[in-house]
């Protein structure tokens, strides 16, 4: 699997053939700051991955980030808050330091920088490359 953050595009490849490609959504560069200090810069990290899990109906579970963007205390790591099921998509691939790629719920934003710095698709193509791809399967990310 390739993936282009420029044009926010994947091309799957299969024996070095092409055999799927379309649009995804990729890290927006926005940074989020706290009034203590902390900040997040939403990015796409770059280079060569493996896929390291694969999961179905995965449950996404919230970094502080999230509860710092929608201006709400930060719970403690273990907290019920933190899980928040459907709005991953059927799929996830876990590609290592919290990142993945997933589905997402806002479908109107594929092919744009939007977002945390996952790689979202749509439906069908995350069903696709989820049954394409293997646990140590490459993903390059540019």
């Amino acid at each position: 699997l390739v993936i282009n953050t420029t044009d926010n595009l994947f091309h799957l490849y299969r024996n070095k053939k092409l055999i799927r490609e379309g649009h995804c959504s990729s890290g927006s560069y926005k940074m989020l700051k706290t009034e203590e200090g902390r900040s997040w810069i939403f990015k796409t990290p770059k280079g060569k991955f493996r896929v390291l899990g694969k999961m179905t109906n995965p449950a996404w579970r919230r970094p502080d980030w999230a509860f710092v963007e929608e201006g709400l205390p930060i719970p403690p790591q273990d907290h019920p808050s933190r899980y928040e099921y459907g709005v991953l998509g059927e799929y996830a691939m876990a590609l290592g330091d919290g990142y993945l790629i997933h589905g997402t719920l806002y479908k109107r934003f594929l092919g744009m920088p939007v977002t945390h710095g996952c790689v979202r698709l749509n439906d069908e193509d995350l069903e696709a490359i989820f049954h394409a791809l293997t646990i140590g399967s490459i993903v390059y990310i540019f």
